[in-house]
């Protein structure tokens, strides 16, 4: 395992998993990364490549938008079958990170094609608070001696993390 320097930059990859499971932002800290060997992962993959092929992703080197529209509205895609309040801290930290850039962003829009559904995420003075909170949380998540307590299993199907935190049991 890795120690975590306490300056690197956070990206939308750690408010997602801050906001779904504490451990799994812990563990992907530490360097541990099995999303490369899940069929979820890989599903999720083909459907961002596969929707909305015009657009082009904006790389902020520590986070990877998945598009910007005219007016700075923050995009993006997820293969989920249901809207997640990760989902949305995501985008609200992608609407911070340009902000600190210098970009007047007007706010984000999660895209769930399966269901063909999106969700609004407002970018306003509470919403700034709270990627800021976000980040505070995953900065001192990461840095912690050791992992936060799993979720209940029930909580856990679906995730590439599973086998670490379950495996014993």
């Amino acid at each position: 395992m890795t120690t975590p320097d306490p300056a690197a930059p956070v990206g939308g990859v750690h408010i997602k998993y801050l906001h779904h499971c504490p451990r799994q932002l812990w563990l992907y800290g530490q360097g541990y990364r099995p999303e490369q060997r899940s069929d979820l992962v890989a599903f999720g993959e083909v459907v961002d490549a596969t929707t909305f092929t015009r657009r082009r992703d904006v790389d902020l080197g520590e986070a990877k938008i998945d598009w910007v529209t005219a007016g700075a509205v923050v995009h993006e895609t997820k293969s989920s079958r249901s809207p997640s309040p990760a989902h949305a801290a995501q985008v609200r930290h992608y609407c911070l990170l340009l902000e600190r850039r210098g970009v007047a962003v007007r706010g984000g829009t999660v895209h769930y094609p399966l269901i063909r559904r999106t969700v609004n995420v407002p970018w306003d003075a509470d919403a700034r608070s709270e990627a800021e909170e976000s980040e505070g949380r995953a900065r001192a998540t990461l840095a912690a001696a050791g992992p936060p307590d799993r979720l209940k299993r029930s909580e856990c199907r679906g995730c590439s993390y599973v086998d670490y935190c379950w495996g014993d049991t």
